[in-house]
């Protein structure tokens, strides 16, 4: 199974129990799930938008996220928008020994979008360990895949960095909100695909 390595990833402890979320949440998991409104007091627009209690919505989030339920709640900006063309997602081959320490320290660089480990595939690919970088242009990205390289030291054994081409999807799991047809209380809801 693979793991995101980030500085922002909200793991849940070992111990904890299953979360329950029930209908509510699954329908405010429903109406963030593609951002949040550009609104002054967003979490108290969605509370307006599903007519609930502007806290009840601060509060569920906040225990969503602490369960491991939502990873993160942030800005995504259009890196493209911004000026950044270049995309390379380098691998890296770290001894398997080494590999959470070194995911630790590369997904705490301000300029790592992803750092996940993935297993190995020999002999056609040795890389288990992922770190996407943007740059302005691929010198850019280069650099800073020189600055992990220096980072990481003689954990590297081999590294490359693939580059994006196009963009093929821009969101995460999506969830369909509870609907008459399919209430939550049979146990299982449809999924948007």
């Amino acid at each position: 199974m693979s793991a995101p390595m980030t500085r922002a990833n909200a793991q849940p402890s070992p111990e904890a129990s299953p979360v329950v979320i029930d209908a509510i949440d699954r329908r405010l998991i429903a109406a963030t799930q593609s951002g949040l409104p550009l609104d002054a007091r967003p979490y108290h627009a969605v509370a307006r938008r599903l007519g609930l209690d502007p806290h009840d919505v601060m509060a569920r989030l906040t225990r969503l996220q602490a369960a491991g339920v939502i990873r993160r709640i942030g800005a995504v900006p259009n890196h493209y928008a911004l000026g950044y063309r270049a995309n390379g997602m380098s691998v890296w081959d770290i001894p398997d020994t080494r590999i959470d320490a070194a995911g630790r320290r590369v997904g705490a660089l301000d300029f790592v979008s992803h750092c996940y480990r993935r297993p190995r595939r020999p002999p056609l690919w040795p890389y288990n360990l992922f770190a996407m970088v943007h740059g302005r242009d691929r010198a850019e990205v280069e650099d800073k895949v020189a600055r992990i390289a220096a980072l990481l030291g003689p954990d590297v054994r081999a590294h490359a960095v693939l580059y994006s081409t196009r963009i093929l999807k821009k969101t995460g799991l999506r969830i369909a909100a509870p609907s008459p047809a399919y209430p939550s209380s049979q146990g299982s809801e449809p999924c948007s695909v």
